[in-house]
């Protein structure tokens, strides 16, 4: 069964964003060892989750070719397939691109069991806190950057409990921490 990984940059006192949305803490620009880091995570990969809200700029950003991205991962970001969670959208307006609605645990499941290379998530937050919520994520990628926000979106919802067993915890050079847990079920 494919597992469904979750890639998500966070602040040290663990928000997604800050008030508002505010995403100005992520400023650090990322070091080689995290670009591999990251295309070494994304190796087994073959599709993307996505929420609606997060996909109206992400999709069309990465198509547009953004400045400072090297090809291969444009293209990577461009030619994955991607499933986008939505109850409001009924159709995608968006290339490799397919619109699922209704129960989470349903769609997200019979993703896991089709065949394929693994599953990731980026966000946005509603969809990060439902799938968390739910027990859907099988690994959490964390990436600590070096700032608190002190308020905002958190990762983890407010009483989603969860218990992890750490895999393995990486410093690098531009100052992010990746920090990788498995949920103990």
């Amino acid at each position: 069964m494919r597992k469904l990984k979750l890639q998500v940059q966070t602040s040290v006192d663990g928000y997604m964003a800050g008030p508002g949305g505010a995403m100005d803490w992520l400023t650090v620009p990322w070091s080689g060892d995290l670009n591999d880091h990251v295309n070494a995570l994304t190796k087994s990969v073959d599709h993307m989750i996505l929420g609606r809200k997060l996909a109206e700029g992400f999709i069309p950003a990465w198509a547009a070719g953004p400045e400072g991205e090297d090809q291969e991962s444009i293209d990577w970001m461009n030619n994955t397939p991607k499933t986008v969670i939505s109850n409001s959208l009924t159709e995608s307006p968006w290339e490799n691109v397919t619109v699922a609605g209704g129960d989470l645990t349903e769609i997200v499941n019979r993703l896991k069991a089709e065949p394929g290379g693994d599953l990731i998530v980026y966000g946005g937050g509603t969809l990060v806190s439902n799938l968390i919520a739910a027990g859907l994520v099988d690994e959490f990628h964390l990436f600590v950057n070096p700032a608190a926000v002190g308020d905002g979106m958190p990762v983890f919802p407010a009483g989603s409990y969860q218990r992890l067993r750490l895999v393995s915890a990486r410093p690098f050079d531009c100052g992010i921490t990746g920090l990788h847990y498995e949920p103990q079920r």
